[in-house]
């Protein structure tokens, strides 16, 4: 079926149900965690129908040692597909050691590991002490910084402190600019934390939080000013499942193939088409992360 080049998906069909008619497009999602036990019986199914729906590269996010690992493992089985992120969540902070970032040096030497995370700060559930939350933050921020590569971080009511951390860190270098990229991911905060964000040169990741009409429409108007070079897409999947969905899966599980209601939520937001949006967050993930090809 052909659809028009200013319309991704129908909102009432499968995302994989509809085509561009221009150049083929590749979305990219950049957090999937794919680990997740939910996938753990139809995973090569789940990454079928993302290929379908257009989502050609999915970036698998690393939240523990354990986890970075088998994320690794993952795009080595789906070399043409999946990358994969090393990382250390914040809820999973107390068990972290100086033993943990030796370990995350290595499977960052990889070519498929394109950024250091899941990092970073969570005071709304405080899974772990915030103490602890934040030296092992920081000791990530010092390996990104060791290693050039990006950060993959997470925040939720921690903003203050995520921009403490990373400004004390910036400043013990030999220069401010001597941080990596920054990409806070799932952003669900405010006007004044998007701009401090965008003060910084941070990125920006969208999920489907924005497709939720009872927590998401404030990331309807800030959306719009978010500069074209700093924003991104991604499912968290199996989490944040969109809920323009419909009918919703029964499993209620997300999967990169609903990617496309993402970005279709952005472009109504933007006033943009969805190709638009796709094609400038692609590109932006390509810059961001440096992706080619896993070899």
């Amino acid at each position: 079926m052909n659809a028009p080049t200013d319309r991704l998906i129908d909102g009432s069909s499968p995302p994989s149900s509809t085509s561009l008619t221009e150049t083929p497009i590749t979305l990219i999602d950049i957090g999937a965690n794919l680990t997740n036990r939910a996938f753990s019986t139809d995973l090569n199914q789940v990454l079928n129908r993302a290929e379908a729906a257009n989502v050609h590269s999915i970036i698998v996010t690393g939240t523990s040692l354990a986890d970075s690992r088998e994320a690794l493992a993952l795009t080595q089985r789906f070399p043409d597909l999946l990358y994969a992120t090393a990382g250390v969540h914040p809820h999973n902070a107390k068990s972290f050691s100086t033993a943990v970032i030796t370990s995350l040096r290595e499977l960052a030497s990889a070519t498929a590991v394109v950024a250091i995370g899941e990092c970073g700060l969570d005071y709304n559930r405080d899974f772990s002490p915030r103490d602890s939350q934040r030296n092992a933050f920081a000791s990530q921020v010092e390996l990104a910084c060791e290693l050039n590569m990006p950060l993959f971080l997470h925040e939720r009511e921690a903003a203050d402190d995520l921009v403490a951390v990373l400004d004390q860190v910036s400043g013990s270098l030999s220069s401010p600019s001597s941080l990596p990229p920054i990409c806070v991911h799932c952003f669900t905060g405010d006007d004044a934390t998007l701009d401090r964000y965008l003060e910084r040169d941070y990125y920006i990741g969208i999920t489907g939080w924005i497709c939720d009409e009872r927590r998401g429409r404030h990331l309807h108007q800030l959306v719009e000013r978010i500069p074209a070079n700093r924003m991104m897409i991604e499912t968290d999947a199996p989490y944040l499942l969109p809920r323009t969905i419909q009918p919703r899966p029964k499993s209620r599980r997300n999967e990169p193939s609903f990617l496309p209601y993402v970005v279709n939520t952005i472009a109504k937001a933007c006033g943009a088409s969805p190709l638009e949006i796709a094609n400038r967050t692609s590109s932006t993930a390509r810059e961001f992360f440096g992706l080619t090809t896993n070899g």
